[in-house]
């Protein structure tokens, strides 16, 4: 009986595969998985070493520290608004990194997620779409820790706190759907093209450069701007500086079209990623 209810399940398991709302599904019914591999992911990530899971707090300081003194310093760099301090200048520029990270951690680990776990496909009940969520979550947790830094440099050196701030996960949202979805699409193409790991590595450090990351829009000639905003994201970036550091509501306009768009390519990797899954064991 137990053969017979497992080949049952299977069965419909590969009916709905292909079927979008499944995507919700499978993040509900895996939650406790998802939650476990999070976990070890974030714990592993410095086992072994003395300071431990220290390291990043250390990290985004570090990396706050020198990318302010190198633009703020060397190159005297000014954002053009607010109060034009060097400490507000560093506040902005590790908003937006903290974001774009997000976006580069997810991207650069996916084509290599399904190869780098091979064992896993062999196992048929495995839910291999997690794989990318598990990566998501741990950079948020990532995340979290920097923008907890930001928060409490904002109140401690700059006196403020805003409650736009408390708009974070809407404003997150359109990255987040952004991000799955083309981390199920480059899991799934990282098997049959191996190379492609090499191109979006490339793709990524020329992505940060193209969005106002270390520099505002403003810097950029007004011909040239729409390569700019046409980063996918660009507009996120904006709306996390808005909502932390200036204290104004995000630019609704591209909110809502960001989710939308952000939705389809969400739906469009997970289905890509379920069709294309039974085709993972042969090549590998």
């Amino acid at each position: 009986m137990s053969e017979i209810r497992a080949d049952i399940t299977l069965g419909e398991k590969k009916r709905s595969l292909w079927n979008p709302s499944s995507m919700v599904a499978s993040l509900w019914q895996n939650r406790e998985l998802i939650k476990q591999f999070v976990k070890r992911e974030v714990i592993g990530r410095y086992k072994g070493s003395y300071l431990g899971l220290f390291w990043s707090f250390l990290n985004p300081l570090f990396m706050l520290a020198v990318y302010s003194f190198v633009f703020s310093v060397v190159f005297e760099a000014k954002w053009g608004i607010g109060t034009g301090s060097k400490i507000e200048f560093a506040l902005v520029l590790f908003c937006g990194l903290t974001t774009f990270n997000i976006f580069a951690e997810v991207i650069s680990r996916a084509p290599n997620l399904i190869v780098s776990n091979v064992n896993y496909v062999k196992k048929v009940v495995f839910p291999l779409e997690i794989l990318p969520i598990v990566v998501l979550g741990s950079a948020l947790v990532q995340a979290a820790i920097s923008l907890v830094l930001l928060v409490s440099a904002l109140v401690v050196f700059m006196g403020i706190f805003h409650w736009t701030m408390l708009l974070l996960p809407l404003v997150l949202l359109p990255q987040l759907l952004l991000v799955l979805g083309a981390g199920w699409f480059l899991a799934s193409l990282g098997i049959f093209l191996r190379d492609i790991g090499h191109v979006i590595m490339i793709i990524v450090q020329v992505l940060m450069f193209m969005t106002p990351i270390f520099y505002p829009i403003t810097a950029v000639p007004e011909k040239l701007r729409w390569m700019f905003e046409i980063s996918p994201i660009y507009h996120v970036v904006d709306d996390m500086r808005r909502i932390f550091i200036w204290g104004q509501l995000p630019s609704w306009n591209w909110l809502i079209l960001n989710i939308l768009l952000s939705s389809c390519i969400a739906i469009l990797g997970y289905v890509w990623f379920q069709r294309t899954r039974g085709g993972f064991a042969d090549v590998l």
